[in-house]
């Protein structure tokens, strides 16, 4: 009896877990939390989409050199790529409330021509698994993660630029 019992139990647990695993995800792969635009509107991430195309998902904060690099580097080459494969950038700033109200002004200072949310809680930082910044995600046309990478060094962004085209075409990543 106690053998059933404890089963019973088991299972109970494992389907609530499937329940609560896939409340947490959409189905195509990527946490559903809500961030800010920066007008301060919400939105939800499972509204981050690009018509099936590749989406580079970048993580990052006004306070971070790497990050601020690798942005920098990528919107001199943003318009060829979006010319060949169709990404979409999509950066999701991590500043605290003290930082926050410089995101938009750093923004239009730099120039930088993509979609920019902000993270005040953390919830998708804590949800994609960031522990530190710059990470960025490639995802392929279901907004599936198919490649990451933390930290920034000139020459990476040809590295991600590949992968960018192999998602485009349809091609594995590794």
């Amino acid at each position: 009896m106690k053998k059933q019992l404890v089963s019973i139990i088991i299972l109970s647990l494992t389907i609530i877990s499937s329940v609560f695993a896939q409340e947490s995800t959409t189905k195509s792969g990527i946490p559903t939390v809500n961030i800010k635009a920066l007008d301060g509107s919400v939105i939800s991430t499972d509204k981050l989409m690009n018509d099936g195309k590749p989406i580079i998902l970048s993580f990052w904060a006004t306070w971070c050199k790497p990050c601020v690099n690798e942005l920098n580097t990528i919107s001199d080459v943003y318009a060829d790529w979006q010319k060949e494969t169709g990404v979409k950038l999509i950066a999701i700033s991590i500043d605290d409330a003290r930082t926050i109200p410089s995101v938009a002004p750093f923004i239009n200072g730099k120039g930088w021509e993509y979609e920019v949310y902000l993270d005040p809680n953390g919830d998708f930082k804590r949800a994609m698994n960031v522990n530190m910044v710059p990470h960025t995600f490639l995802l392929n046309g279901n907004r599936e993660v198919v490649d990451q990478h933390t930290s920034f060094a000139p020459g990476d962004e040809d590295k991600l630029i590949e992968k960018v085209k192999k998602v485009a075409a349809g091609q594995p990543v590794k």
